[in-house]
């Protein structure tokens, strides 16, 4: 199994350093790109840099629901401290 980040350069050039593959790309044509890649057999975890994610976390949370592939939110670099619901963002992806 693979992992590929999606955001900025930075972030991307970040974990390639640690030898894992990204996309760099814009909060307009992320989702696209990480749709891309849940439908790879071979990737099974999709790391997303949380300025990419939060325009698109309604979307991300229904692709969750629907795929197998792992798709988490990390913080990009300068990134302020926010709180995460995770029961909520649970409840959303399993339908209660």
């Amino acid at each position: 199994m693979k992992i590929i980040t999606v955001g900025s350069r930075q972030f991307v050039t970040s974990f390639r350093l640690a030898g894992v593959q990204g996309v760099i790309t814009t909060p307009d044509k992320a989702l696209g790109e990480i749709k891309r890649l849940s439908d790879d057999p071979e990737v099974g975890l999709v790391l997303v840099s949380d300025d990419i994610s939060e325009p698109i976390n309604d979307q991300l949370t229904a692709l969750r629901a629907e795929k197998s592939t792992l798709v988490f939110a990390l913080p990009s670099a300068g990134a302020t401290k926010t709180d995460v619901d995770y029961r909520a963002m649970l409840k959303k992806i399993l339908g209660v």
